[in-house]
């Protein structure tokens, strides 16, 4: 699976990890910054760049860090097309791809451990959205026309 990954200053570190992991795992990545934790940067940015990349097919998923995940997943679900959460746990990870098909998991680096975040990644990398499931394919239907009524 080719993987979009980005941060901010806050998000450095795990980043970096993460990319690490997702190259071990043999995953294509691409990796959209911040490659400069030295210089402070602003978090709507990476989430642009990944949810850019997704839309236009360059890769399956996206993974975005900042200080506490929040802002960034704000960030991308203004980014029509991107199911983006926050996810500190593997449970979430895996829910929010089988039952919300999302897209982007975001996590903050001022909350989770750099293993913790590994185990995270991999449950939301495994994971198959459950096209099978007819409550949550409508209920994917009502966000996306939710998303589609306030694009006007």
């Amino acid at each position: 699976m080719k993987i979009a990954i980005a941060a901010d200053h806050a998000g450095f570190q795990i980043k970096e990890e993460l990319l690490k992991e997702l190259k071990a795992l043999g995953h294509e990545t691409l990796d959209l910054g911040t490659h400069d934790p030295s210089r402070p940067s602003d978090y709507p940015d990476f989430a642009q760049a990944v949810g850019s990349a997704l839309l236009a097919g360059k890769v399956h998923r996206g993974v975005i860090v900042c200080g506490s995940g929040v802002g960034v997943c704000i960030a991308a679900n203004k980014i029509p097309g991107v199911l983006a959460g926050v996810c500190h746990d593997t449970y979430s990870a895996r829910q929010g791809v089988e039952h919300d098909d999302m897209n982007v998991l975001c996590v903050g680096q001022r909350v989770i451990g750099v293993e913790l975040a590994k185990e995270v990644l991999r449950a939301f990398l495994n994971a198959r959205f459950s096209v099978t499931e007819p409550r949550h394919v409508a209920r994917l239907e009502k966000v996306r026309a939710l998303e589609k009524r306030h694009l006007k």
